[in-house]
């Protein structure tokens, strides 16, 4: 599997400090910026794409990985998620804003 492109975004949770929906957000980001030509130019099926896909967050544990991996378009994909992110904290203490960043690396077999 030979990597083809590296994507990268970020997404936010403004209120409520939902890591699922930043990261998914973030994924999005990173793809819906993109429309990959490569794997057609190659003679290759976007369905041929293998994504793994790295999701950083402040408490990774509370990403629902599923809910990421059903954002890929065409292939098949991984998810990982690892410490990263940022966590806000409103000045009351009673809320927060979660940041969540999304590295989408595709690879195709060539």
């Amino acid at each position: 599997m030979k990597r083809v492109a590296l994507e990268i975004g970020m997404g936010t949770d403004i209120r409520g400090g939902d890591y699922t929906k930043a990261a998914v957000r973030a994924l999005k980001d990173a793809l819906w910026h993109n429309s990959l030509t490569v794997a057609t130019a190659l003679g290759k099926s976007s369905d041929d794409m293998q994504v793994e896909v790295l999701i950083g967050v402040p408490k990774p544990d509370q990403v629902d990985t599923k809910q990421v991996l059903a954002v890929l378009p065409h292939g098949t994909g991984t998810v990982k998620v690892v410490e990263g992110g940022l966590e806000i904290p409103n000045e009351a203490g009673t809320d927060k804003t979660v940041i969540a960043q999304a590295a989408a690396i595709v690879r195709l077999d060539l």
